[in-house]
């Protein structure tokens, strides 16, 4: 059996590619949209990918389930769950599919795979026992998809938090609790292949050890210790979950409703910065903070630094219909367009890059960096209102008081709780996250000054 992990840093996804040497045949499990990526593999390998599978709906990336159904593979899908979270888009479609539940089976060559139903994350969740037909019975190791991380599971909170289905997650979490007992009933040998690692917002203490046994979850992993009894499981596992990225919500019903065909990647082309301000659209900078807040800037423009939580930031701040302009490096222009694509940000129309804006000759505009010396001698102003956007966690932890606090990937949905009338001064736990808040905030027309410091600054100062 031919075994491949392929891992997504920035959204720290896993895709797994599995092949058949005896027959050549492979299935791609859990694929990003950019599906160009796998075939490179299997091609690499000798396989040929004539199958594809989901383990869930997913809410932080658009599949590439219908990417490879466009290209006659036949694709696996649940259909377990209620009537809202069904595959819409496939459904008495004309493509290669088959909706799977608890019990069934599909083969890839000798290769076996026997579906689990493990609802709690999503409600038609299913993961995947591996057996490798050409050595034994057995199966040697079991496809999580979102169900169980390595030190974690799945948070069972986001068709509420995320997709707004009220009431939704004590329920949820009750679901993945049975789930949890049946896992537990599995042969403690198998191994565990989550579809997420460290840096996913899909669960709250993920590992970054990429692979795990069922075994080690059960000795060690919290969520697991936390699992003596229904309401104790509920409570841990609902107690400090991080609030998801805004795009979350559009891509459930994305990948519910059926993701924009790409066939291929879109290819900016390089514009002049005149021609970017005359379009209507977003303008993305991806330069360092302190190239974007005091080297100056384009008028109107977002910063998302060109760094792990790039697609993130412009997924919470950038709806999926909007044109995209990206100041960026030349060399990152192609890297940059599959991590927009991944989040459903598919209008990227043209790019210039950081030496162009360095030879700008028309005005730019610069937002102001302060410390938490100013903080301390401005927060009590009727004129300022600090904004904190870190975690609710965070901010539980210890804050300025009369801070409002609203996460950096949830502010375009809290827009309307900010005075327009005072100037924000907004901070994070070190002027990362506030940086891409203040740009956001700037654009959208407040006034704003971004706090350059270490929240433990701030802590030194009023012990």
């Amino acid at each position: 059996m031919y075994f491949k992990q392929i891992h997504e840093k920035k959204l720290s996804q896993y895709a797994y590619l599995i092949g058949c040497p005896a027959t050549g045949d492979a299935i791609i499990i859990d694929p990003m949209r950019d599906i160009d990526q796998y075939y490179r593999l299997a091609e690499e390998e000798g396989l040929e990918i004539t199958a594809a599978a989901d383990t869930h709906i997913h809410a932080d990336y658009v599949s590439g389930l219908r990417e490879f159904a466009e290209r006659d593979v036949k694709v696996y899908a649940s259909d377990e769950g209620n009537e809202n979270w069904k595959y819409e888009w496939l459904i008495n479609s004309d493509y290669k599919y088959e909706l799977i539940t608890e019990g069934d089976t599909f083969s890839i060559g000798n290769i076996k795979f026997d579906v689990i139903y493990t609802p709690g994350h999503t409600p038609e969740s299913v993961s995947f026992l591996v057996t490798d037909g050409a050595a034994t019975d057995q199966p040697m190791g079991m496809l999580t998809g979102d169900f169980v991380f390595v030190g974690d599971v799945g948070r069972p909170d986001l068709l509420e938090t995320a997709a707004g289905q009220k009431g939704a997650m004590i329920p949820a979490a009750k679901e993945l609790y049975k789930s949890v007992e049946d896992f537990k009933g599995l042969p403690e040998y198998l191994q565990v292949w989550p579809a997420h690692g460290s840096g996913s917002a899909c669960g709250k203490a993920l590992g970054a050890v990429p692979e795990s046994t069922v075994g080690y979850e059960l000795r060690f992993s919290p969520a697991f210790k936390a699992s003596g009894s229904e309401d104790e499981f509920v409570n841990f596992i609902l107690d400090g979950q991080p609030e998801p990225p805004l795009y979350f919500g559009r891509m459930k019903k994305v990948n519910r409703e059926g993701p924009a065909i790409l066939h291929k990647l879109p290819h900016p082309q390089r514009i002049t910065l005149h021609e970017i301000l005359e379009k209507d659209g977003v303008i993305v900078d991806t330069r360092n903070k302190s190239s974007f807040m005091k080297e100056g800037h384009l008028a109107g423009s977002l910063l998302s630094t060109f760094e792990d939580e790039f697609n993130t930031i412009v997924g919470s701040y950038v709806d999926g219909e909007s044109d995209i302009y990206l100041i960026i490096e030349e060399a990152n222009v192609e890297e940059a367009v599959r991590d927009l694509i991944r989040v459903g940000i598919d209008n990227i129309k043209g790019y210039a890059t950081p030496d162009d804006l360095n030879s700008w000759d028309d005005k730019l505009e610069y937002i102001e960096a302060i410390d938490f010396d100013d903080i301390v001698q401005l927060k009590d102003s009727e004129d300022n209102q600090v904004v904190d956007v870190r975690k609710a966690t965070e901010y539980a932890e210890g804050h300025i008081p009369g801070a409002l606090n609203i996460a950096h990937t949830r502010l375009a949905d809290h827009l309307d709780e900010l005075p327009k009338d005072k100037e924000l001064l907004v901070h994070c736990a070190s002027g990362r996250r506030a940086s891409y808040a203040s740009s956001f905030l700037a654009k959208e027309g407040f006034k704003v000054q971004w706090v350059d410091d270490d929240f433990e600054n701030y802590n030194q100062k009023v012990e």
